[in-house]
């Protein structure tokens, strides 16, 4: 899987099947763990990884081999595509999000590794198949590809999978920050570790509750984006900020509706100023929004897919049944809290299913307050 979901798949295992032994092979301890994998049910590892670890991973044979995120190994001459064919396993699933039918080579090299042989090699599927089909249009060609692959393929559409699915479903995403970014947070954490302690042994840990605070707060500014600090460089991209709009741009396409929350009205700012830039229609709700029954109305009614909403603002008293997507852009200590901002969309009247992404950056103070959020669960 590729590097940022290695952790998610341990949670999500430990969540729904706490009795697997699970491993996780990743960063510079991994190697210490090798021994560990004859007697764990499932072992985690990662594309980029693959071509350090093939002599230990590939000496042995699996039960069964999943590629999560499979289109990353769609470039059949890349180094992961060609070091998991070398897996050996009884079994093999590939997982991918992304419609395949963007290229038929893309379908081509996943089941290459899948069902080896069942499309040819790669010249003659070139030749038969994905001309006839992409340059002619030719129909029965395209007949022939769909029976071939019917039997191993399994498609579904989220609207199709309600009925089998919670009326809500949350998915946490943890994002890794780019180099500079990454930088930047720890050049800030460690100058407000210093704080931090000076204070502490000035006033104690009562009086230094402001000076933890800020730090705490400068902290999170960091992962949000950059920009948030008062003299923060304009030139460090937020991975943060550049994910949700990814995410903002498929979920468009698929005509969903999305409430967007933040509890920085100035990061909100930011993202509208995206949301602007590329023509998206939007409503807005912070504290100073004079109008609040009437953007609420307006979404409602249909005239926006976006509706970007402070936490403090929109975490009670609203009903906003029409959006079926909520975005929680940074986490709050306080679990109830979201909670109020998810189920603005999951309430009485609410006749889709509901998804709500959070979103994390890995290894900082975020990725802390979603453990504290875990362990207060009963």
């Amino acid at each position: 899987m590729p590097t940022s979901l290695a952790r998610a798949w341990a949670r999500q295992a430990a969540e729904f099947l706490p009795d697997l032994k699970v491993l996780v092979l990743q960063g510079n301890t991994r190697k210490g763990l090798f021994d560990q994998i004859s007697t764990s049910h499932l072992v985690i590892s990662t594309y980029p990884l693959l071509h350090r670890d093939h002599d230990i991973l590939l000496a042995r044979d699996w039960e069964l081999a999943i590629l999560d995120e499979a289109q990353a190994v769609k470039n059949p001459a890349s180094t992961a595509a060609k070091r998991i064919r070398d897996i050996r396993a009884r079994m093999r699933l590939a997982l991918t999000g992304t419609p395949m039918e963007n290229t038929l080579t893309d379908l081509w090299a996943l089941f290459d590794w899948l069902v080896p042989g069942l499309l040819g090699d790669r010249k003659t599927f070139r030749a038969q198949v994905m001309l006839p089909i992409e340059k002619e249009g030719n129909t029965l060609a395209q007949a022939r590809l769909n029976r071939r692959i019917e039997p191993f393929l399994l498609r579904r559409r989220k609207d199709q999978v309600a009925l089998d699915l919670p009326a809500k479903t949350e998915i946490t995403d943890l994002i890794p920050l780019g180099a500079k970014q990454q930088a930047l947070y720890e050049t800030v954490r460690m100058a407000m570790d210093t704080r931090v302690r000076e204070a502490i042994a000035k006033r104690g840990v009562q009086g230094a509750q402001i000076t933890i605070l800020d730090a705490l707060l400068r902290m999170r500014q960091v992962c949000c984006d950059p920009q948030l600090l008062q003299d923060g460089p304009a030139s460090v991209d937020s991975a943060k900020r550049e994910r949700l709009l990814e995410m903002l741009e498929s979920l468009v396409q698929e005509g969903r509706k999305v409430l967007v929350f933040s509890q920085f009205v100035e990061m909100l700012r930011l993202i509208e100023a995206d949301v602007s830039a590329r023509g998206w229609r939007y409503e807005w709700l912070t504290g100073d929004t004079l109008d609040r029954d009437g953007a609420v109305t307006r979404f409602q009614q249909g005239s926006a897919q976006i509706f970007l909403i402070s936490l403090k603002a929109g975490g009670v008293g609203l009903t906003l049944t029409a959006a079926d997507t909520v975005i929680l852009y940074d986490p709050w200590w306080n679990p109830a809290v979201e909670r109020q901002a998810m189920d603005r969309a999951h309430r009485i009247g609410q006749t889709k299913a509901v998804f709500v992404y959070r979103l994390v950056a890995e290894g900082t103070v975020e990725e802390a307050i979603l453990g504290l959020q875990t362990a207060s669960k009963p």
